[in-house]
């Protein structure tokens, strides 16, 4: 396990947490305004944004009073704001006649910059590219605004991280991170803004390649590598990176568990390869990319058989549970997002390190806004909380009840209009109950709900913690990919519609999102009559029938599940399992037997259950994959 201390314990921070209490509350209690609104003031590091974090944590409720005073200056003279307070920078008047939006409410305005029009429609500063986040509206990603300072804003987030660490895990500086960063696809929206994730954003931006050299961020992985558009030679150069300098690393992952997982699974076809050129001090032909070609012959100078032969024992052994230890012998704890849907990927993480590594899950953030950072980083993953930071953005909480009631409500129309008087400041949420976030940014999203349902675990001085629960109307996801139940439905009927020819039809249906195998994919329940048959009884119908519904469903499926699946290979095949007649009715037996109400039952269109998971694959009669990868353009 980890050699850690705690925070106040280690002599690095000592003295810092002696000086803090020692500083009156009324001089806490003072926040120069320009350090949290100032993009060049939010360059802190080491024990200053530790000493900032607790100034912001310590007045949550007047920062975000001033950020949104400021969101209101700066933007007042929108088109947007204009409709509901007509050149006011009155916060009660913003709180009382703003409505509150999903996306199809501020889509018009984006499309309209999209194609050319002035940012003043949302904003006061001019946008300087769209993130596409990982939802979608229509089939495409949904663009979210941003302006050039909100590059500011993620980076004084990550800046926080690794002081927080280094409270609990001493000596990272010593050694280097093995951290697997991917870009990916960008495009261009008609008027010529950039369009392109959040992370991919980041990473292309002076903020990263101009970063400067900081012993506690030597990363493992040359920037070429991480800049490579082509994922499979960027996974191939930084897994080698990595294995070069196996012996220096101290923490390693990606930044979702699920890349990582993607990145064992790439190395365990790939290694002999990889151990090749660290034997013969050559790179792969097949590494054609002259970014990665440079960087990695400068780490490849030399012949290493010794190394290679480390690596070969290591990766030759049958099994590979513990093989990130043995590979990276001195690694600390792996980083990863594994909250959330990700949490399912928990149990390979824990088999690939031999339970041996804490998983540790640094922040909390969104395209729309980053949000917060967890400061108990070596927590468990099922209690990691985050701490919201009060400078981020303007945050607002719609209630949803405590643990007995959320459920039911997350059940209603997310496009149901929720009253402005039902919303909650940031500094008043209550202890252990359940509230979706809302948000308002400088780059031109007002009242926006972002989706997450979070849960208060307790504040951190005056700042308020989350742990996230779920996203709203989320049924499978794999790796970005998050599929609702209308967009499930409308691909399955798609799909359907093939069986007709065969008098076949689909009773019933569900899904389950497995992650057994890298990568994941869609599983597809579904139960088959003969249409035609006064007796309902099973029919036979050609596999290659079956085969063209499975592609069917992921032509129909979102941008960004097509995207996983054709370019970023991060998901697998859709897969339809044929279960035998009644298993749906058996199904609905077991539901009843564990407490549901057979007159309100409605069959679950995903699975989560162990007992119905076992049930409906007892009952299996054939599997049928999709032939071929769905179109997608980028």
């Amino acid at each position: 396990m980890v050699d850690t201390v705690s925070p106040r314990g280690h002599p690095k921070f000592r003295d810092f947490f002696l000086q803090l209490q020692s500083i009156p509350l009324v001089e806490l209690s003072f926040i120069d305004r320009r350090s949290y609104m100032d993009g060049k003031k939010l360059e802190y590091k080491g024990v200053e944004a530790l000493k900032e974090l607790e100034k912001l944590t310590t007045q949550a409720e007047e920062v975000q009073e001033d950020i949104l005073k400021k969101i209101l200056a700066q933007n007042e003279e929108t088109d947007y704001l204009n409709k509901y307070i007509v050149g006011s920078k009155n916060v009660s008047q913003f709180k009382r006649c703003v409505p509150v939006i999903t996306y199809k409410d501020i889509r018009p305005y984006i499309v309209r910059i999209a194609n050319g029009e002035d940012s003043s429609l949302i904003t006061g500063h001019p946008l300087t590219e769209m993130l596409c986040s990982s939802g979608t509206s229509a089939g495409e990603p949904k663009l979210m605004p941003s302006i050039a300072e909100d590059l500011d804003r993620r980076t004084f987030l990550y800046n926080l991280i690794m002081p927080i660490i280094n409270q609990y895990v001493p000596g990272l500086e010593e050694g280097k991170a093995m951290f697997l960063y991917f870009v990916k696809a960008e495009t261009s929206t008609p008027c010529g803004l950039p369009a392109r994730t959040v992370l991919t954003s980041y990473y292309k931006s002076p903020h990263f390649k101009c970063r400067a050299r900081d012993p506690f961020n030597d990363f493992t992985s040359p920037d070429q590598a991480i800049l490579c558009y082509d994922s499979n030679q960027s996974m191939y150069c930084q897994l080698l990176a990595g294995l070069i300098h196996r012996n220096k690393v101290l923490r390693l992952g990606a930044v979702f568990a699920s890349a990582l997982l993607r990145a064992i699974s790439f190395l365990e076809h790939n290694w002999p390869n990889l151990c090749h050129d660290i034997r013969m001090g050559n790179l792969n032909a097949t590494i054609n990319d002259p970014g990665c070609r440079s960087a990695m012959s400068i780490m490849l100078s030399s012949p290493d058989p010794n190394l290679a032969d480390e690596i070969e024992e290591i990766c030759s052994c049958s099994s590979w549970k513990g093989i990130i230890c043995h590979l990276w012998p001195n690694a600390k704890y792996i980083e990863a997002v594994v909250t959330g849907s990700m949490s399912q990927y928990i149990p390979s993480l824990k088999y690939y390190s031999d339970e041996k590594l804490p998983l540790v899950c640094t922040m909390y953030a969104s395209s729309e806004c980053y949000f917060g950072v967890n400061l108990k980083p070596l927590c468990d993953p099922s209690e990691v909380s985050f701490t919201m930071l009060p400078n981020m953005g303007f945050f607002e909480f719609i209630p949803l009840g405590d643990n007995r009631t959320f459920v039911m409500d997350l059940n209603e129309d997310e496009d149901e209009d929720v009253p402005q008087s039902q919303l909650v400041d940031l500094a008043h949420v209550e202890v252990g109950r359940y509230y979706e976030l809302v948000v308002t940014t400088f780059s031109g999203l007002y009242r926006y709900r972002i989706g997450d349902v979070l849960q208060v675990t307790g504040f951190h001085n005056r700042t308020p913690q989350f742990r996230f629960i779920c996203r709203r109307n989320v049924l499978l996801s794999i790796d970005n990919d998050k599929t609702n139940e209308e967009d499930l439905h409308k691909s399955i009927n798609v799909a359907k519609k093939l069986l007709d020819p065969y008098n076949a039809l689909l009773v019933e249906y569900t899904s389950y999102a497995d992650t057994s195998s890298v990568p994941g994919h869609y599983v597809i329940y579904w139960e088959i009559i003969h249409s035609t048959s006064v007796v309902d009884k099973a029919i036979s119908i050609d596999a290659k029938v079956l085969q063209e519904c499975c592609i069917a469903m992921e032509e129909e499926l979102d941008y960004i599940y097509r995207r996983c699946r054709t370019n970023d290979k991060s998901i697998g095949p859709l897969e339809i399992r044929v279960v035998k007649l009644g298993t749906f009715d058996s199904l609905m037996d077991l539901f009843i037997t564990q407490g549901a109400s057979i007159n309100q039952y409605k069959t679950p269109r995903c699975i989560k259950s162990k007992a119905a998971l076992k049930l409906l694959n007892n009952n299996v009669s054939a599997c049928y994959f999709s032939p071929r990868d769905p179109a997608w353009i980028a």
